[in-house]
């Protein structure tokens, strides 16, 4: 398993919105996700600057945002797409961070 980081931008005045369309999360969605491998994800906020932060657990090289090919994933960046910056494609402007620290117990 390889860890999977990336930063997202969230619109200023979405932060409940976006939480409460992720504690609806699709079940298909759900189901995408772990059949590609990917577990371990989790979204945090810097309420100050509206930045998401995600972080997964992914098998292979590639996370959940590349899985844009999928109709669900699209699908999904359509309802996602008023309230993030996001590409032409409705796809979420997404930055991969490097890993420098890692501690495990």
């Amino acid at each position: 398993m390889n860890s999977v980081a990336f930063k997202m931008k969230l619109k200023k005045g979405f932060e409940e919105e976006y939480k409460k369309r992720h504690d609806e999360i699709w079940p298909e969605l759900l189901a995408l996700l772990r059949g590609q491998g990917i577990s371990d994800y989790s979204i945090f906020l810097d309420e100050e600057t509206g930045t998401l932060l995600g972080v997964q657990k992914a098998e292979g090289n590639s996370g959940s945002q590349d899985l844009g090919q999928n109709p669900i994933v699209r699908k999904w960046w359509r309802y996602m797409a008023d309230i993030m910056e996001t590409n032409d494609d409705n796809s979420p402007v997404t930055i991969p961070l490097r890993e420098v620290f890692y501690f495990e117990n």
